[in-house]
């Protein structure tokens, strides 16, 4: 007697620890199902592969928190956009960076590959594109090519032309910040997803709806087309949602408990969705095979007022179908160059050496040369027959693959001197179930990721289970509000001091001002004004210097590095200039007679004297220290040799 055995539709399939820090953003290798990256407030990019436990690559260069990724089609190619706005290609064969991108000044919201063409669309809070007046949320290129959609904060989604240049067309109707875009594989037809809870399906012949779906109880961040077009896809907090659009309805209803999903990929008939919760990320698998894409209508979103319209059968049409390149587009028509005179950077410059310590950190190279470098194939990406991942047993419990975080400091090709652990193989496995306790630094840097002492849960609702439960967005807004007034008075008031002072300079000079800054008896304003002077060496007097040491005395005890930073360069560029100064009119035998203007340079080199000797001693505390402080400190403690 047959024995039925059923699997389950979805199920978890890993969990992983993908860095020392917050996961600000992921993406999924489309053509595979199997790629995946994840950035990291801690600036960097980690490569993975769906499944396997350990990370393949990490890739360094960037020094803000990284905001978007996106993979190319063929896979080779993977681009990453900071908070800073600048935006790093990295080829992954490689394992190399192939160009920096300084274009934007805020941070990068969303990024996509052309599909045949060797560039890369990118959005930002800037509002570039041109033409949206808030953040650009989502980018997607046409199947063809020709066309560019973008969905911003502003309400709306347009349509761009790419040979004219030129916006085609503007989609309005969505009443809230627009998240996410897609074409239709086949069809002139775009979908939409927005916070205000709806899906919007766009006819981009006639440039109108098509239908709305409005039934959403949280906004919609996720959604992919079936790759017949057959129907779409959208990912919410815990479940999978099958959807058709002429007329709107839904066919089926999947339950997976993914948290806040961020992208989804399908291969071999399965749905890979890949969500995100402080520095953990999880991976889902939904088995196509077991969803409905079509036929009944699984509940009501279908209108009275509405006839109903038969699905369209599989490989008809109700509209144009995109016209695809006649050449072959398995790979990029070009590999990214560095040709024109005007795209060639001096090897001085700060760019190149940016890109010059941009690296590829080869983590796993076992996996690495499997997935990137396969022996008996062309392909250039994961292979593409991929077995389809087992499906545990309806009853079975699933078990949980966790990964190691990857190293933060191994580089395969170029091992750092003076490094114990330069072999990741022999490192002590990491316990993750030992509880870390978090202690604030003596120091706060000043490239830190998240303000010290200010933690965003402390503003937000308390929630039992993060990775399942997402804040309804006007919920965690009424919190953070709460300290809205505070920190707008605290801002006030610093911006009110700083004109203070940029009035007394216009008026005056530079030693007026910085004498209003002092007597307003706030720290921060002196270190923002002393960031200007610093610019400018010929600023420098000896009267300013009288003023400005005991200052640089509270600086360098600060707790803030950029305090200690903007005190170090003030007091180098002091010594640099005057110290030799000081000492000669010190050293000097006195004059015959009266003369007054002498008098009054002795008696500011002697307060000078006396001021640089009680910085010393604290130079000379701290030249102890490691790190690049500790570095600063020692060359002003020689600087300062004089004075002992």
């Amino acid at each position: 007697m047959a024995v039925s055995v059923t699997t389950k539709t979805a199920w978890k399939l890993q969990e992983i620890t993908a860095h020392s820090s917050n996961v600000s953003s992921l993406v999924l290798g489309k053509s595979s199902g199997r790629l995946l990256a994840t950035g990291g407030d801690d600036c960097r990019v980690n490569i993975w592969s769906v499944n396997k436990p350990n990370c393949i690559m990490s890739l360094t260069g960037h020094t803000t928190p990284i905001e978007s990724l996106q993979i190319n089609t063929n896979e080779e190619l993977i681009v990453a956009g900071s908070q800073s706005g600048s935006i790093r290609v990295w080829d992954l064969e490689a394992a190399k960076i192939l160009r920096t991108l300084l274009g934007h000044k805020a941070n990068i919201c969303s990024l996509d590959f052309h599909p045949f063409g060797s560039f890369v669309a990118s959005g930002s809070l800037d509002t570039n594109i041109k033409g949206h007046t808030q953040a650009v949320r989502c980018l997607r290129f046409s199947p063809d090519g020709k066309w560019l959609a973008s969905a911003a904060d502003d309400h709306t989604v347009k349509l761009w032309d790419l040979a004219a240049g030129k916006i085609m067309f503007e989609f309005t109707g969505h009443t809230g910040p627009v998240n996410v875009v897609e074409f239709h594989p086949n069809e002139y037809l775009l979908a939409s997803g927005s916070s205000d809870r709806t899906v919007r399906f766009w006819d981009l012949e006639k440039f109108q709806v098509v239908s709305c779906i409005e039934e959403e109880a949280t906004p919609v961040r996720c959604v992919l087309f079936n790759p017949d077009g057959c129907c779409l896809y959208s990912g919410f907090q815990d479940s999978l949602r099958v959807y058709g659009w002429e007329p709107e309805r839904c066919f089926d209803v999947v339950l997976v408990n993914w948290g806040k999903v961020a992208d989804l990929s399908i291969c071999n008939n399965q749905l890979i969705g890949v969500s995100f919760a402080q520095s953990t990320v999880s991976s889902f698998v939904v088995d196509l095979s077991r969803v409905t894409k079509s036929g009944f209508i699984l509940h009501g979103l279908i209108r009275d007022d509405k006839p109903l319209v038969q699905p369209t059968p599989a490989g008809s049409s109700l509209r144009r179908i995109y016209d695809r390149p006649s050449t072959s587009c398995s790979k990029p028509q070009s590999r990214v160059k560095h040709n024109s005179e005007s795209e060639r950077r001096s090897p001085s410059s700060e760019d190149d050496r940016d890109e010059k310590e941009s690296k590829a950190e080869i983590q796993n190279p076992e996996d690495y040369k499997e997935i990137f470098q396969p022996k008996n194939s062309i392909s250039r990406t994961p292979p593409r027959n991929n077995e389809p991942f087992p499906a545990p047993l309806e009853d079975e419990p699933v078990a949980v693959k966790e990964a190691v975080k990857p190293s933060q400091a191994v580089d395969v090709q170029t091992p750092l001197p003076k490094q114990e652990h330069s072999d990741p193989i022999q490192r002590p496995p990491i316990a993750f179930s030992t509880p870390v306790t978090r202690t604030e630094p003596s120091v706060i840097p000043a490239a830190r990721n998240e303000p010290i002492g200010l933690k965003a849960s402390d503003f937000l609702p308390v929630v039992k289970n993060q990775s399942q439960t997402e804040l309804v967005d006007e919920e965690a807004m009424s919190q953070i509000r709460k300290g809205h007034e505070t920190m707008c008075v605290v801002l006030t008031s610093r911006h009110k001091n700083l004109d203070t002072v940029r009035a007394v300079w216009s008026t005056g000079d530079i030693k007026t001002s910085v004498d209003s800054a002092v007597a307003i008896n706030d720290l921060s304003v002196v270190v923002d004004l002393l960031n200007i002077v610093n610019q400018k060496a010929s600023l420098w007097k000896l009267d300013l210097c009288t003023i400005v040491l005991p200052q640089i005395e509270k600086l360098l005890q600060s707790k803030y590095e950029s305090y200690v930073q903007t005190g170090c360069t003030s007091l180098k560029l002091i010594l640099q200039r005057f110290l030799p100064l000081i000492t000669d009119i010190l050293a000097a035998p006195p004059s015959v007679g009266v003369d007054i203007t002498r008098e009054e340079r002795l008696h500011k080199c002697k307060l000078c004297y006396k001021q640089l000797k009680n910085i010393s001693n604290i130079v000379k505390n701290k030249s102890g220290l490691s790190g690049r402080h500790g570095s600063a400190f020692r060359e002003l403690h020689l600087l300062m040799a004089v004075l002992e």
